[in-house]
């Protein structure tokens, strides 16, 4: 179901991106599957870079997070092998790289959140943290993990 509704929504999930350092891209335990904070990576490259607010415009941020939460459900793909194994999005947790004076980042972590909403319906209803921080790996703008309870 969830598989169908990407296809019906044109997206496509790439393969999980390969860790930045010591670390597995996601975990299952216990019925959940809790993913390593993503960046929003095309092919290997970063979708935009710096600072939200200063370099990067809100709407922009808004996008890569939607990109990230793609590439969350990447991560949680190379553990359940399906995305129809998820029942309900538990929590999003984002981090948006701030210019000084920025305080939108619950706009641009929504573009996560709405999405999955979008895929999930009632299913996607989450909780959630949008933190500003002063820097990212690789001056990402944004990075967004996820906890998914399976089936």
């Amino acid at each position: 179901m969830v598989e169908e509704k990407l296809k019906e929504m044109g997206i496509q999930v790439p393969a999980a991106a390969k860790p930045l350092a010591a670390y597995v891209p996601a975990v299952k335990t216990d019925g959940y599957v809790y993913t390593s904070g993503q960046i929003p990576l095309v092919d290997g490259k970063l979708c935009c870079t710096g600072k939200v607010g200063k370099d990067v415009a809100l709407e922009d941020a808004y996008a890569a997070a939607k990109i990230c939460a793609i590439n969350c459900l990447a991560a949680i793909k190379t553990v359940v092998g399906s995305l129809d194994e998820i029942k309900q999005v538990v929590k999003v947790v984002g981090f948006v790289n701030s210019a000084p004076g920025f305080s939108a980042q619950p706009k641009v972590v929504n573009g996560a959140s709405e999405f999955l909403g979008e895929v999930f319906g009632d299913a996607g209803r989450h909780a959630r943290s949008a933190v500003g921080v002063s820097e990212l790996p690789i001056d990402s703008p944004v990075e967004i993990e996820l906890i998914v309870k399976l089936k």
